[in-house]
C-alpha cells in the first residue's frame, strides 16, 4: 500500500501566478524557454532552465548553470515570488483542455514506494537526462517539478474533490495554449487525514509522465538517507512531489513516427511489402485518422493510407505484442525499412499527437521525411497492464495532454 502525505508548498502569490507558471523544462528548448521568458525576470524558466541566463549557446549541463538555478530559486524567495506555506496541505489542481477536465491531487509520495514497485513504471529511463535532474534536485534542494502519477479510480477521493472545488480556487488562469489552470488548498485535518488513509489502502501507483523526474528524485533521496546518520524515515527527503490523477479522467494521445526513408524501395515496392501484413487502402489528399486498435495511417507521396494489421500480427492476451507500437515496430521499422533501435535510429523521429496530423503532412510534403505513420492512441488499461506486468513500453509510446504546469507549488526536501 502506497504512503503519502500533505507538505508545506512554496507558491507565488496569486497576483503572480501567471508570470511565474511555466511549461515543464522537458517540452521546450533552451531558446524557446528563452524566448518565453522574454522580459519577464518571474518566469520559472529562470530556475528550471537557468541557461537562458547566460549568452546564447550556454551549455545547460556546466557547473555554473546549476548554480544560477540555486541562485535564483533563492533570488524568488527573497523577493517574494516564492511564499512558503507555514502548514502542510493537500492541494488540487485541475486542468481544463478542450472541454475536458481532470482533477488530480498534490502530494508527496514516498521514495520507498518507488524502490519497492508500488510506484510503478512503463518507460526506461536514460542516465544522462537522469543524471541532469538529480543535480538540478541535488543543488536546488527542492523538487521544483512534480511528477504525474495516476492512481486506479477511488470514489471517496472523487468525493472529497468534488466537495473542495465548490470553493473559489486560490489560483484560476488560462494559459498561452488555451490550457486552463485551477489550483485548490485542502486545509480540512479531516480530509486531509483521510486522504492519506484512502491512499494506504491504494495497491500502486503509476508514473503517467515524468520517469526522469521521479528516478532523479528517489535517487537523491537515498543519497540524502545514506549521508544521514541519524536518519529516522520521516525526513522530508523521503519523499517527492506528485500530482496524482484518477486514471479513468486522463486521456493519452497518439505518438506518431516520420522517417527520413524507404530503406531503397521504391513506393510501389514499399507498398506491396507492407500488404504482406496490413490491409492497405488509398484514402486520397484527406487527412486519414486512425479510427480503432490496430488500425494505422501512412503518409506517402501526397497521399493517406489506411492500414489495418492483420490476424496473426498481434497478441492482444499479451500486453506488449498487442500494442500498436510494437507491430509496427516490428513489421514495418525493422522488417521492411531495417530501422532496429528506435532510440538512436536517425532515420526515424516522433511527433506527439498534440501536434495533430497536418505536421505529419508537412514534413513529407517539405521534403525532410520521406513517410509518415500514424497510431491509435494507447489506453489507460494497456498503460497498466503492462506496468502491473513489470514491463516496458517501446520507447515514445505514450504522450499525455495537457502537461503539468511548472511553478504553481515546489516541494523543498528540509
Amino acid at each position: 500500500m502506497v504512503k503519502v502525505k500533505p507538505f508545506k508548498g512554496i507558491r507565488p502569490p496569486k497576483d503572480l501566478v501567471e508570470k511565474v507558471a511555466s511549461r515543464p523544462y522537458d517540452v521546450l528548448n533552451s531558446e524557446e524557454a528563452r524566448a518565453e521568458a522574454e522580459g519577464n525576470p518571474m518566469s520559472l524558466y529562470h530556475i528550471i532552465k537557468p541557461e537562458i541566463d547566460f549568452e546564447y549557446g550556454a551549455d545547460e549541463h556546466e557547473e555554473k548553470v546549476y548554480l544560477k538555478a540555486v541562485e535564483n530559486f533563492a533570488k524568488f524567495r527573497e523577493n517574494g515570488w516564492l511564499q512558503k506555506d507555514q502548514t502542510e496541505y493537500y492541494y488540487v489542481y485541475a486542468q481544463t483542455m478542450n472541454g475536458h477536465t481532470q482533477y488530480g491531487i498534490v502530494l508527496c509520495a514516498h521514495i520507498d514506494d518507488y524502490l519497492t514497485g508500488k510506484i510503478k513504471k512503463h518507460e526506461l529511463t536514460r542516465k544522462d537526462k537522469e543524471e541532469d535532474r538529480m543535480k538540478h534536485i541535488r543543488m536546488t534542494n527542492a523538487n521544483i517539478e512534480p511528477v504525474f502519477l495516476a492512481y486506479p479510480f477511488q470514489p471517496e477521493l472523487d468525493k472529497i474533490v468534488s466537495e473542495v472545488i465548490k470553493n473559489k480556487p486560490e489560483y484560476d488562469f488560462k494559459a498561452k495554449d488555451g490550457v486552463i489552470h485551477r489550483f485548490w488548498i485542502i486545509d480540512d485535518k479531516d480530509k486531509m487525514k483521510k486522504i492519506t488513509e484512502i491512499f494506504d489502502n491504494i495497491p500502486s501507483l503509476y508514473i503517467a509522465d515524468g520517469h526522469h523526474r521521479t528516478a532523479a528524485a528517489v535517487s537523491v533521496g537515498n543519497e540524502k538517507k545514506q549521508s544521514n546518520p541519524s536518519h529516522t524515515g520521516n525526513e522530508e527527503y523521503n519523499y517527492f512531489m506528485a500530482v496524482c490523477f484518477p486514471e479513468n479522467q486522463l486521456r493519452i494521445m497518439d505518438y506518431n513516427r516520420v522517417v527520413k526513408d524507404l530503406n531503397h524501395l521504391t513506393d510501389e515496392e514499399f507498398l506491396k511489402k507492407i500488404s504482406e501484413y496490413f490491409l492497405v487502402e488509398k484514402k486520397g489528399k484527406e487527412i486519414y485518422q486512425p479510427n480503432k486498435l490496430h488500425n494505422f495511417s501512412l503518409y506517402l507521396a501526397g497521399n493517406w493510407y489506411s492500414l489495418t494489421a492483420k490476424e496473426g500480427t498481434y497478441n492482444d492476451a499479451d500486453p506488449i505484442e498487442g500494442l500498436d507500437v510494437t507491430v509496427l515496430s516490428h513489421y514495418i521499422l525493422d522488417n521492411i525499412l531495417d530501422i532496429k533501435d528506435l532510440r538512436t535510429d536517425k532515420r526515424i523521429d516522433f511527433v506527439g499527437g498534440i501536434r495533430g496530423l497536418g505536421e505529419l503532412k508537412r514534413l513529407v510534403d517539405s521534403g525532410k521525411m520521406k513517410a509518415a505513420f500514424a497510431l491509435y492512441p494507447v489506453s489507460m488499461k494497456q498503460l497498466i497492464a503492462i506496468a502491473d506486468s513489470g514491463n516496458i513500453m517501446p520507447p515514445k509510446t505514450t504522450w499525455f495532454e495537457p502537461k503539468l504546469r511548472s511553478g504553481l507549488v515546489i516541494h523543498e526536501l528540509e
